[in-house]
Order: C-alpha cells, then structure tokens, then sequence
C-alpha cells in the first residue's frame, strides 16, 4: 500500500495541479470521495490559479485538514481553533523544509503566467525538482496530522 506522500507525487505526475493531487490522496482518511476532492480543488493549483500565491500543495493540505477536523454547522466553536493550530503547524513545518510556502519564490520567480514563465518551467523541469518534493512534504506532514478514517 503507497503512503499518502508517495499517492499524492503519483496523482501530481499524471497531470493534476498541486492542490487536486493533495487533497485527492488524502480521500482515503477522509470523508471525502476523490472525484469530487479533484474538483474543489481545481482552481487552487500553481499557487492559486497561477496567480502564485500560497503553494498549491500547501492549500490542499489546508482543505484535507478542514474536511477532517473543520468546524461545521452547529458544531462546537473549538475545532475551529484546532483546525488553525494543524493548519499553522503544516505551514511552519512545509516552510521549515522550503524556505517559503509562496509559490512564486519556490519557484524562484518563474511566472506561470506567461508563456515564457511556461516554457522556463518546462525546460528546467520545475515539475519534477520543485513541486514533486513539495507535494512530497505536505504529503508526509499529512500523514501526521490526518488520523485514518475508521474502516466500517
């Protein structure tokens, strides 16, 4: 069986965003199906529509941790302050090993925006050497933080 980090690289290879391959392989400790994890997540990839903000992996674990822990309608105002607690130890710990959780600064200012930003990814296979290793870590931490879901 692949760990979390290991089905997160997988899913980031086959040509989902950051964002989709985390949240995706997180579905099996969550109460989340995969298709719909791939959809909500979407728009999050390469920073935030390429707008290269907060790093796509790091905002897909934000959104694994909410559907885990997230306060819901009329649920106690405490999983809201628990869920900033996991969500700030999986920034900390993802800038710990990083240096930044800004997608634009992983990637050392490459513009996604542009077709040259485009092509200047491609061509120093910015895939493989920074947004794998990325999607990598919030996998692991991922692993610490998501309690797997009970079997029925």
């Amino acid at each position: 069986m692949n760990s979390l980090s290991e089905n997160a690289v997988a899913k980031l290879l086959e040509g989902y965003n950051c964002a989709q391959a985390v949240l995706c392989a997180s579905c099996d400790r969550l109460p989340f199906d995969k298709n719909t994890a791939l959809r909500v997540a979407c728009g999050l990839g390469a920073g935030m529509g390429r707008k290269q903000e907060t790093c796509g992996a790091v905002t897909g674990g934000i959104l694994a941790l909410g559907l885990k822990y997230g306060r819901g309608e009329k649920e106690e105002r405490s999983r809201t302050e628990e869920t900033y607690g996991m969500t700030r130890e999986l920034m900390n710990r993802f800038e710990a090993k990083h240096g930044s959780c800004c997608c634009r600064e992983l990637l050392g200012g490459c513009d996604l925006k542009t077709e040259d930003g485009l092509r200047y990814y491609k061509a120093n296979d910015l895939l493989h050497i920074t947004c794998a290793p990325c999607v990598q870590t919030v996998g692991t931490i991922l692993e610490d933080l998501l309690q797997p879901a009970p079997r029925p």
